[in-house]
């Protein structure tokens, strides 16, 4: 019978106090609250407010200008942007207001009750007006005494479902709690929090009992009451258990369930991985993993999938890194320690990235501590390390300071070998970070990275290459829907060569190219299936191709210097991912790149229908600083799907185009730490790519086991190689050097990984394919008549076997089994002779292959006791490199000598390489 009475009760509000005011107003206030604002309305109207002032503290800057305004029209302007509602009871001049509800003083549409059943039927007063949620709701639950109310209540709303956006965030820390699950008790609806804490939901209006529950965290319940879109952001406090053992799982169906497919390397088992010298390398790492490897040992860069070396685009905290190698690939040009995640994409790249071919490596460092003091590092037989990170302002900001560096010169000075002591081989690093969080929406991070190597091995010249890089980044969230983040960056890679021989020619060789870039994205989270992802960047090139001088004032040496290039590439992007429907998740995007060659400079032009030569220039264009010499660009699509059969097992496919508008000059069968990069200009035309992949995931086991089976084909245009007998360095017109020509590549990636138990690791296996095709009318243009060949780093079969076992929680022995095809090279098949000298005929390029490569390392790690109140935390890593003794070819060549051709071969490590390293952390 209650229902009756209160019907009875707004019928009776409905005759009494109907509105019809007629009250204007004249008033203006600037910069006041709230409390303020509405004492000068009472004071001009004789109205008089009923309210808990506790509703007013928010509003603290309110402007507003009225002229004969009416009440009604005054009071609606005052409370737009607030939860606030009023009611006018005019007989009496009060004037009533309501927190997120509504006071009605008529029966809504569809309030209609059922008097057998004294119930309000389903289009009842609850979800039409929202304003008797309190009175009909059965009880509070007993949850707590606080209740949680959403939104605004607005009058003659149709709307059935709302929005509810937020956070759940740590108490102690404010940082997002990924994966957290928001469950509605009594209703089969629930979500869970992204990586960084955010989640969005439908759900009816009404009132609910909402569950919060996160691994590691304490489960409450929350009464909320939902009267409009809103917002609902929860701190949950970490739940402290004793337990013998805990392992903690975290997305663990994450590589069956992502659309855009990438390869995550878990930076902090990185270090049971034995590798040479006992250096942790996240990047060697990598090329264990299907689909990546390297062209041999010792060789800088990386090979994607058959793609060249430059193709490959690494980002540190997203600036450029150009050689991440130090020593001829042997060490990692970036701190470990200081790496806090390591991503790399190679088949669906996403719209944001730009510039390069074959994959992203998207390396971020970790954040500097804001809490307290911890120092890390690690002393090995070559290389020294150590990282500290410092609070600056706590739980606010911290600092992180790195430094690396290599004593090889001290160890080769103490060899018997005379002809080592003179020699030179040693490099560093260092990297500091900052980081500064600006209240729950606003984070600000600057990372500042350098490098240096120099070696001379043996030799009369000495080489000194680096890298210098650093990057800005304000991450910015204006509520749960919409995130922006600023980036710039600047990165810079130099090489220099002092030659000083005995003869009168000695010199000095530079090279440099640098970029800069800025980068604005955004994110909108349209709701819980649809997201997208927009935002356009910049990036200006300027290389200087090289510069010779001579050395000493004996010399006589002609100085000599290339002219300069630059270059802006700019790009447009936007993608969304959606859930088409269960099961089926979209990301389609379109990335518009362009590229313009900028002067000042000279350009060559060529007589058309003969070869290119410095014999067919028949113009040289000038152009002036600034001025445009070429453009090119074009639209990137890239599309990714993915189907999920069950919550373990997916087919996943994609689509790429791409653009590169840079590349490296070399005729070298491996990369080289010398090797130049060249951009596009009216000559030299950008290389595109397009790649298809599909591709199966499961997980056995309950995720203890991942497995995938990946297909890829690529074909590529405008590759650039180089003409037999090419001179490359310090060449004025280098485009009468190289040419251009179709690449495809194409292949299947196995990876088996189990991630659970005494017994972890993966087995991975590549065949795959590369080709490259260098077709001309012209003989000299011409490579293996025309058709398609066996590029440098083609290699069918590709095995890696990676495993650790702990006997005890301190003692674990890992192992590294490498197999490889021996890759392309090009033999000698006969001899001439000219001048009492014998010369060599060479073979079509790459018909030939270099022996297979093969080897195993084993590394035992111990760990230092788990006392909780030492003062450090030890770890031993004791390991042998290529424990079986292969002498692993590098490279094959030929040479003439006492007038007759020889073969050599180089190798890296032909003996096993022992090592034993401590790392310490406090």
């Amino acid at each position: 019978m209650i229902k009756k009475y209160i019907v009875a009760f707004v019928l009776c509000i409905q005759s009494i106090y109907a509105q019809n005011t007629e009250i204007s107003i004249t008033l203006s206030f600037e910069n006041i609250d709230l409390l303020t604002a509405i004492e000068k309305i009472e004071e001009k109207s004789k109205y008089t407010f009923f309210f808990q002032d506790s509703w007013l503290e928010e509003y603290q800057s309110i402007s507003r200008n009225y002229e004969n305004a009416d009440i009604n029209v005054v009071l609606s302007d005052l409370f737009k942007d607030t939860l606030l509602n009023f009611f006018i009871i005019e007989k009496e001049r009060r004037v009533i207001l309501t927190r997120n509800n509504r006071i009605y003083d008529y029966l809504p549409d569809g309030f209609i009750i059922d008097e057998e059943t004294d119930k309000v039927k389903e289009n009842n007063i609850i979800t039409q007006s929202q304003s008797f949620g309190n009175i009909l709701s059965s009880k509070v639950n007993n949850a707590g005494s606080e209740i949680i109310r959403i939104g605004k209540s607005v009058a003659n709303s149709n709307q059935k479902s709302f929005n509810i956006s937020g956070r759940i965030s740590n108490k102690q820390t404010q940082r997002g709690v990924a994966d957290a699950k928001i469950i509605v008790n009594g209703r089969d609806l629930g979500v869970q929090t992204d990586k960084n804490g955010f989640f969005v939901m439908s759900i009816k209006g009404g009132q609910y009992l909402i569950e919060i529950d996160a691994l590691g965290m304490e489960r409450i319940k929350k009464n909320v009451i939902i009267y409009n879109d809103g917002t609902l952001n929860i701190a949950v406090k970490e739940r402290v258990e004793l337990l013998d053992e805990v392992i903690l799982e975290s997305e663990k169906n994450t590589n069956v369930d992502n659309t855009v497919t990438k390869t995550e390397i878990d930076v902090k088992e990185s270090k049971n991985i034995p590798l040479a010298l006992g250096e942790r390398n996240v990047l060697k790492v990598a090329t264990t993993l299907p689909g990546i490897t390297t062209a041999g040992e010792g060789a800088n860069g990386y090979n994607v999938r058959g793609g060249k070396s430059d193709q490959n685009l690494i980002l540190l905290d997203d600036a450029v890194i150009y050689n991440p190698q130090h020593f001829f690939g042997i060490f990692s040009a970036l701190n470990p320690f200081a790496l806090g995640e390591a991503n790399i994409y190679k088949s669906s790249i996403p719209v944001e990235y730009g510039g390069r071919l074959s994959s992203v490596f998207d390396l971020k460092t970790k954040d500097a501590s804001k809490e307290k003091v911890a120092v890390e590092g690690s002393i090995g037989p070559v290389t020294g390390n150590l990282l500290a990170e410092i609070p600056v302002v706590k739980n606010k900001s911290g600092i992180m300071i790195g430094g690396r560096g290599a004593y090889a010169n001290w160890i080769l000075s103490s060899l018997d070998e005379e002809s080592l002591k003179n020699s030179e081989a040693s490099f560093y690093d260092a990297i500091a970070k900052y980081n500064h969080q600006i209240g729950d929406k606003t984070k600000i991070e600057a990372t500042a990275y350098w490098s240096r190597d120099d070696f001379s091995i043996t030799s009369d010249s000495l080489y000194v290459y680096g890298n210098r890089a650093f990057s800005l980044r304000l991450n910015h969230r204006f509520n749960e829907k919409n995130s922006v983040k600023v980036a710039a960056s600047n990165s810079q890679y130099s090489f220099d060569i002092e030659f000083d021989g005995d003869a009168d020619n000695d010199f000095e060789l530079g090279y440099k190219i640098n970029e800069s870039e800025l980068k604005l994205q955004f994110k909108y989270l349209y709701n819980d299936k649809i997201k997208l992802d927009y935002g356009v960047s910049g990036k200006l090139y300027e290389v200087n191709p090289g510069t010779l001088q001579p050395k000493g004032p004996e010399s006589i040496i002609d100085p000599l210097e290339i002219e300069k290039e630059r270059g802006l590439e700019s790009g447009a992007f936007i993608a969304s991912e959606i859930d088409i429907f269960k099961g089926f998740t979209l990301n389609a995007g379109i990335r518009y790149s362009l590229y313009n060659a900028l002067g000042s400079g000279t350009q060559n032009v060529f007589q058309e229908g003969v070869p290119k030569d410095e014999g067919t220039i028949v113009e040289t264009l000038t152009f002036d600083n600034n001025e445009v010499i070429k453009t090119y660009g074009g639209p990137e699509t890239r599309v990714s799907a993915r189907y999920l059969f069950t919550d373990d097992f997916s087919v996943k496919a994609s689509y790429n185009k791409t653009f590169q508008y840079i590349h490296t000059l070399s005729n070298n069968t491996t990369v080289s730490p010398i090797d130049t990069w060249k951009l596009s200009d009216l000559n030299i035309e950008p290389q595109s790519s397009q790649q298809y992949s599909l591709g199966l995931y499961k997980n056995f086991a309950d995720a203890m086991f991942e497995m995938s089976l990946e297909g890829f084909y690529k074909r590529s245009e405008n590759i650039l190689d180089f003409k037999t007998g090419a001179e490359i360095l310090l060449n004025e017109n280098i485009e009468t050097e190289v040419l251009q020509g179709k690449g495809k590549a194409y292949g299947v990636e196995f990876l088996l990984k189990k991630q659970k138990g005494k017994l972890y690791g993966w087995l991975g296996y590549t065949y795959s394919r590369s080709f490259l095709q260098l077709d001309s009318p012209f003989d000299e243009e011409r490579v293996n008549n025309g058709d398609f060949f066996p590029s440098n780093f083609d290699k069918p079969h590709d095995f890696s076997l990676v495993t650790n076992y702990k006997f005890t929680k301190r003692f674990s022995v890992s192992t590294n089994f490498v197999y490889q095809t021996g890759r392309p090279v090009t033999f000698p098949i006969g001899t001439f002779s000219f001048d009492d000298t014998e010369f060599a005929v060479f073979s079509a390029r790459n018909k030939f292959r270099i022996p297979d490569f093969y080897r195993l390392d084993i590394g035992l790690n111990i760990e230092g006791n788990h006392k909780r109140n030492k003062l450090a935390h030890g770890f031993w890593t004791i390991s042998v490199y290529n424990v079986l003794g292969r002498n692993n070819p590098l490279s094959v060549y030929f040479v003439t000598e006492d007038g007759e051709v020889k073969g050599l071969q180089s190798s890296v490590f032909s003996i096993p390489i022992p090592s034993i390293t401590y790392n310490f952390k406090f």
